[in-house]
């Protein structure tokens, strides 16, 4: 490319290319990055001086795309992609190996090259921005509406524990002073129910951080290994495997006890409940930083996205009718977050789902 048409024809294909590129990259939906990342391979290689041998290859940790005839046996030069300043991928520009030689390419096109790659980084580094804001926002508006079912369910537990009382008391009282075993056992059902009840206004309370604590240095190990033997029948039922790890056997923090083994025991119940027979659950304890972290996970079915946001509210349950209240998790929720505490979950690979509970050390 000797001649000064020549070479003007190429800087107007590379304007062109970098052009279009940024055209895609303003106009590119989040949502559906893939198809604009693609879009870009092949302006790339329109932009190229031997276009009809020209093919483009992307690749970053979320995404690879690339022209329909790439070729990895093929000579070409690469760019780094960065994001946040860190190398994430690469795009590679590349012609037939047997045609062509590293020599061919220009060194105006490794400059549009490092040029389309910074703006590549720079839409990514966008998308995680977006994504990130809006995690954030879910989880401010999750933690509202819990604040919210909290106070409502602190009230509607204050005012259902007065009729329960009066409703069991007057119940034992008409019990004495009856004999016919029909009605004797029609009152026996009353009482049960009543009970049945009261239990739940209960769990409403721990949901609602209203029931008192006695606070004492617990050390986590003992009452864990307590739990898994109460469980142990469900487990073996199942014949499901369990795993337990601590990395300090001593680890202590300031917890209710009863408190503690209701969270312990309903989240491992939990993860029975959902994992398949011969299915293995996983019980990992470590020390970390100021914090004691806690990590259940099972090989269920997983929380499916459109339930992440709502696990944690009371009566929500995708058990079936009469297998579970939808108090479970609410109530680990309140109990954690009573303790100073934090849970969250994540999938398991491959399948399944991890609790994270970190409370605040001794």
């Amino acid at each position: 490319m000797n001649s000064v048409e020549a070479k003007l024809k190429e800087r107007v294909k590379e304007l062109t290319c970098l052009y279009e590129v940024t055209s895609i990259i303003v106009n590119s939906d989040y949502d559906q990055l893939e198809s604009s990342l693609e879009a870009i391979m092949y302006c790339l290689k329109r932009g190229w001086q031997f276009v009809e041998d020209t093919e483009a290859h992307l690749y970053v940790t979320d995404y690879k795309v690339q022209t329909e005839d790439y070729n990895e046996d093929s000579i070409g030069i690469t760019s780094n992609i960065k994001v946040f300043n860190k190398i994430d991928g690469c795009i590679t520009v590349a012609y037939p190996k047997s045609k062509y030689t590293i020599e061919d390419f220009l060194e105006e096109e490794q400059t549009l090259l490092d040029n389309v790659s910074l703006a590549v980084g720079n839409l990514l580094e966008r998308k995680q921005i977006r994504d990130s804001e809006a995690a954030t926002r879910r989880q401010m508006e999750r933690a509202d509406r819990l604040h919210i079912l909290g106070e409502i369910t602190a009230g509607i537990a204050h005012e259902l524990n007065t009729p329960l009382a009066n409703i069991l008391g007057f119940t034992e009282l008409v019990q004495d002073s009856i004999k016919d075993p029909e009605a004797l056992r029609d009152l026996k059902k009353i009482m049960d129910n009543t009970i049945f009840c009261r239990e739940i206004v209960k769990k409403l309370m721990f949901f609602a951080c209203e029931m008192p604590q006695e606070m004492i240095a617990v050390t986590l190990k003992p009452v864990i290994e307590n739990v898994l033997k109460l469980l142990a029948p469900s487990l073996r039922e199942k014949k499901i495997n369990l795993t337990t790890s601590f990395n300090n056997d001593v680890m202590e923090f300031r917890a209710d006890t009863v408190q503690l083994t209701q969270v312990l025991f309903n989240l491992i119940m939990n993860a029975a409940y959902y994992s398949p027979v011969g299915g293995t659950i996983a019980v990992n304890v470590v020390e970390k930083g100021n914090k004691i972290r806690i990590q259940i996970s099972d090989q269920g079915k997983g929380i499916a996205p459109e339930n992440e946001d709502k696990i944690f509210e009371p009566f929500f349950t995708t058990k079936p009718i009469g297998e579970g209240s939808g108090l479970g998790l609410s109530v680990v929720h309140g109990i954690i977050g009573s303790h100073k505490g934090q849970i969250s979950h994540k999938p398991n690979v491959p399948k399944g789902t991890i609790f994270t509970i970190d409370f605040p050390k001794l």
